[in-house]
């Protein structure tokens, strides 16, 4: 089988001549060698040898986002401004400031130059009266929903690999607004306020992703932002009411047109699984083991296999911090679980990707040795 075909059938519940492999963000396509952006950490030589075992070994998954095109100026950028500056270590500091009303609401964010992310150093809404305020911007129209750049990535992925649309769902959209520990207190102490801003986000949404999942039918999707609700954050119940509750009608369109929803979720999820099993999703990443989660990839299989295509559960610390031999051993116990018994899929996958500029030899290594594992596993 090839890579698509292998992947394909995974999400479809269908035999296949092994697992799937796949190394999450990393896919060869976005993280190119001769990139001239030099904030692109990919370009350093230690990136090489993965990129190239990426590109060989592996069943590519490229994460994609909407693009819409509007027909006219956005009534919200008339109320934004922008301010970027590089200081002399080469950190690009960001501020947006929105006025709202009577308010300035601001965030701060920086990005270093040699670590892929960027860091919130001050968020845009603080308490409750910012929150009312953002409730009170306009919204602009969706626009026209763009698909070339979907068509580009699996033009040139071809039997490579699969393209993954990529939306935050409503919680995604609002809670990242706030701090954690302001979040938290808010979504605890002001449900009915929350519900406001998580409807506002919801009703963009809900547009956007049936102009996609119609216009583009038939792939994967990966939904992001549960993990905001699971605990510590929020107690089990508040899962129902801001994740369930919202991403149900999201994962239903897309299952509509023929798509697949894969919900993601990182941390302690045993006690909202089976809401997430409610959502109607089909598959879920990345299915963290303790200490991290606090479920093991035998008690998912075991009680959701067969709904739901598991991804994972392999932790990126894991593959930075064990050696060789250690990291082999949770590759084996990853794979055995996963496959053992029937169910509906699983593709081994790790929980997130390095992010820095050089890359050590550790994990270059324990990477080698996840295929060197799955390879010996299916012979």
């Amino acid at each position: 089988m090839t890579s698509k075909q292998r992947l394909m059938a995974t999400l479809r519940g269908e035999p296949v001549d092994r697992a799937p492999v796949c190394f999450y963000e990393l896919n060869g396509l976005d993280q190119r060698e001769d990139s001239a952006d030099r904030y692109h950490v990919y370009t350093h030589p230690s990136w090489r040898p993965l990129l190239e075992l990426t590109r060989e070994k592996t069943d590519i998954i490229v994460m994609r986002g909407p693009r819409f095109k509007r027909g006219g100026p956005s009534v919200l950028d008339e109320l934004t401004t922008r301010r970027e500056h590089i200081d002399s270590g080469g950190t690009r500091h960001a501020v947006t400031e929105i006025r709202a009303g009577d308010r300035v609401l601001a965030s701060r964010t920086r990005r270093p130059l040699d670590v892929d992310t960027t860091w919130t150093t001050e968020h845009l809404l603080k308490d409750e009266d910012d929150l009312k305020a953002w409730l009170e911007l306009p919204v602009d129209g969706i626009g026209t929903a763009d698909f070339s750049h979907f068509a580009e990535a699996e033009a040139r992925l071809g039997d490579t690999g699969i393209v993954m649309i990529d939306i935050p769902d409503a919680l995604c959209h609002i809670a990242p607004l706030f701090s954690m520990e302001d979040y938290t207190v808010l979504a605890l102490t002001q449900p009915a306020l929350f519900h406001r801003a998580l409807e506002k986000a919801q009703e963009a949404l809900l547009q956007k992703v049936e102009a996609v999942a119609k216009g583009w039918p038939g792939r994967l999707w990966r939904v992001v932002g549960p993990e905001y609700a699971v605990p510590p954050y929020l107690p089990p119940r508040l899962y129902g009411e801001y994740v369930l509750r919202y991403d149900k009608p999201l994962i239903d369109v897309i299952h509509k047109y023929g798509g697949y929803a894969r919900l993601h979720q990182h941390g302690r999820c045993r006690d909202v699984l089976d809401m997430t099993v409610q959502t109607g999703c089909m598959a879920i990443d990345p299915i963290e083991p303790p200490p991290q989660g606090d479920v093991s990839l035998e008690y998912v299989k075991q009680r959701y296999g067969e709904q739901l295509v598991l991804f994972g559960n392999l932790e990126l610390s894991d593959i930075e911090l064990l050696d060789e031999n250690a990291f082999a051993g949770k590759v084996l116990t990853a794979l055995e679980q996963g496959t053992a018994g029937n169910g509906r899929g699983f593709v081994l996958m790790p929980s997130a990707s390095p992010i820095g500029r050089v890359l050590p030899d550790r994990t270059l290594r324990n990477y080698q040795k996840m295929i060197e594992v799955h390879e010996r596993f299916f012979q």
